[in-house]
């Protein structure tokens, strides 16, 4: 499996199928239905951690494809890379996308766990989500409302966890619309522009960020050996994050947070890692954390899972001991 992470970490699986159509898809899970056994759905494999032993089951890659824009709505099916989506969507001067621009993965894994960054996320532009319902053994259609959207959630990834298969997703876009600049770093970038800037800039200007911080596949770089973000940025009462602040204010720092779900904030992650004794370029054998982000755990050459996860809970143990605040793990575990 190591050669369809961006990890490039995981043993092999027991069965795997390339499914390239929704009838391949139903096939496959009616074949691990019948023999019992267990199924993964794989896309562009970047939010994923596989153990070492590999996975015991049926790995059904989704390589669905097919893009399609009209007026407004944008239909792609889950194989597609995610960043054709943003190219067909800025080619029609369509917003809604733009800062989610350079994310890797695949269209299906986009509403699974609601991705977003630097200020937007699918939730606002998914329109209906088509999935095969192992349960039900049928396909059927959600609504936007129906996908239960939370930060990084939906109900793909928490209370219907591995039921559904998705195979399409419409997003609904503004032609014409102005490009999102609510991302401190984006305001920053484009501060002295005498005139807005187009939506395709805003787009190259998150790739720039996001290749700035090692979030951007580029060949041959160390740092893009990466799951992206390992860490979620913890959602907390006031009271915690007040508490937070006071921790910092006796070192001498300060913390800035963010509005989050409903009378909650956001600490970032980040910032969490670094005041626990965690720097960018930190290494724990072959495992490490990148040299440009401190959010991106590494495979520095060799690493195996057990060596990522090792490094992953020590920093969650510093966090915890150090803020109260338990990170969690934002790629998905395979085989452990």
């Amino acid at each position: 499996m190591a050669r369809l992470t961006t990890l490039g970490i995981g043993g092999p699986a027991r069965w795997f199928v390339r499914a390239a159509s929704e009838a391949e898809i139903a096939e496959a899970c009616a074949w691990a239905r019948e023999r019992r056994v267990p199924l993964f759905m794989l896309g562009g494999g970047s939010n994923v951690l596989v153990a070492d032993a590999g996975f015991d089951g049926l790995v059904l890659h989704v390589a669905i494809q097919g893009v399609e824009l009209e007026g407004e709505l944008l239909r792609a099916a889950a194989g597609v890379p995610w960043d054709d989506c943003i190219e067909q969507a800025l080619g029609a001067n369509c917003a809604g996308m733009e800062c989610l621009a350079g994310i890797p993965g695949t269209v299906g894994g986009t509403p699974v766990q609601n991705v977003g960054a630097y200020g937007q996320e699918v939730a606002s532009v998914v329109e209906r989500v088509r999935a095969f319902d192992r349960a039900a053994e049928k396909f059927i259609e959600f609504s936007n409302a129906e996908c239960g959207f939370s930060y990084r959630k939906s109900r793909f990834n928490t209370v219907d966890r591995g039921r559904y298969v998705v195979t399409r997703v419409d997003y609904r876009l503004r032609r014409g619309g102005e490009p999102a600049l609510a991302y401190a770093d984006l305001r920053a970038h484009f501060a002295g522009w005498e005139k807005p800037p187009l939506l395709g800039e805003v787009a190259e200007a998150v790739r720039g960020i996001r290749k700035s911080k090692g979030m951007l596949l580029v060949a041959g770089d160390p740092d893009c050996r990466s799951a992206g973000s390992f860490f979620k940025n913890p959602p907390v009462a006031p009271e915690v994050a007040e508490r937070v602040r006071q921790i910092a204010a006796d070192s001498g720092v300060t913390v800035r947070v963010f509005p989050a779900e409903t009378g909650l904030v956001k600490i970032p992650a980040a910032w969490l890692i670094e005041q626990a004794g965690f720097s960018k370029g930190y290494a724990l054998g072959a495992a490490g954390i990148s040299s440009k982000h401190t959010l991106a755990l590494v495979n520095r050459g060799g690493a195996t899972a057990a060596e990522i996860l090792a490094l992953a809970e020590k920093i969650q143990a510093a966090v915890e001991a150090r803020f109260g605040i338990r990170l969690e793990m934002e790629p998905e575990r395979i085989g452990f």
